[in-house]
Parts: C-alpha cells; structure tokens; sequence
C-alpha cells in the first residue's frame, strides 16, 4: 500500500470540501493507494510527467485533487482545489507546480 504525502496545504484544502466531495476523494485516494485507478481522472502533464487529476463533480460543485503517484512507493497530493470556471485557474495550475518541483529536488 502506497503512503500518501500532502505538500503545502493540501490537506487542510481537502479537509474543506463539503462532505460528499471529500468522501468521494478519499475514497479515490484509497483506491490509488491500493494500485487502482480513480474513476474520473485525466493526466496534467503541464505541471510535469506523471501528475494527475482526480475529477469530483457533485451538487455544490466541481473538486479537484492533483497528485503524482510515480515517485518510489508515495503518492503527493500537490493541491486540492474548488473549481471556480470552466478551466483550471493559472493560479491553482502554478501552486500545484512550485509543489511538484519541491517534491522532484
């Protein structure tokens, strides 16, 4: 089973989804610790290679955890975020990659 590292505030960040979004990602993230696939992904290769998205859509809105499972036996979750728009804030874009790079040192 792959340990999970949260970088920066990621867990705080998660811990602020409402309820059901943060079943969903949790259970996600369980399913990446035990070598399965989230359900709704799509790879960020912008922010560098092997980072993923974990897509949540529900009632109160759209979630996102991105994370990297590639490195040794860890998974960094590098930010979780609400979406506010249809495309991915350069801001939200930009944390998720100053993580990444910290994490690759």
């Amino acid at each position: 089973m792959k340990d999970i590292h949260w970088q920066g505030s990621s867990y705080v960040d998660l811990c602020g989804f409402p309820a059901n979004a943060r079943r969903t990602a949790g259970y996600q993230l369980d399913k990446l610790q035990r070598g399965l696939e989230p359900d709704n992904w799509k790879p960020m290769s912008s922010i560098g290679p092997g980072v993923r998205e974990i897509r949540i859509t529900e009632e109160s809105g759209a979630f996102r955890v991105i994370y990297v499972a590639n490195i040794g036996r860890n998974i960094y979750v590098l930010h979780a975020f609400q979406k506010k728009s249809q495309r991915t804030s350069q801001s939200d874009l930009q944390l998720a990659l100053t993580r990444f790079k910290q994490i690759r040192r």
